[in-house]
């Protein structure tokens, strides 16, 4: 009996191995398939960012030729953009303790709730 136990055991044993197996095939063709996407997203990034390079160039040779202060343009933009920022993290801040009825009896939109 001793050794129809073991053959069960390395029966077992040997399936592990060969799902094991299994499963490091699959890995290894999934990290294949990732380093190709990641070239090529890499290859497509490479062409955006020269494209846009070229882009700018030619806005900023636009903006100069019609006296436009590229930089002063930029500023003003970072500047919306932070103030916009700033605005949408006070206006979530304020609505973050907010739920349908409020503490002094008005809902979120205004309306006053009913006491049941």
């Amino acid at each position: 009996m001793g050794l129809g136990s073991t053959a069960k055991k390395l029966q077992r044993v040997t399936d592990t191995a060969e799902e094991l197996y299994g499963r490091i095939n699959d890995l290894r063709d999934q990290v294949v398939e990732m380093r190709k996407t990641v070239v090529e997203t890499n290859d497509r990034i490479e062409a955006l960012e020269a494209e846009s390079a070229e882009q700018r160039a030619l806005l900023e040779a636009l903006a100069e030729r019609e006296g436009i202060d590229v930089e002063a343009v930029t500023a003003d933009a970072h500047i919306g953009e932070a103030e916009g920022t700033a605005e949408a993290a006070d206006s979530d801040a304020g609505t973050a303790g907010d739920s349908d009825g409020a503490a002094d009896g008005t809902a979120t939109d205004g309306t006053v709730a009913e006491d049941a």
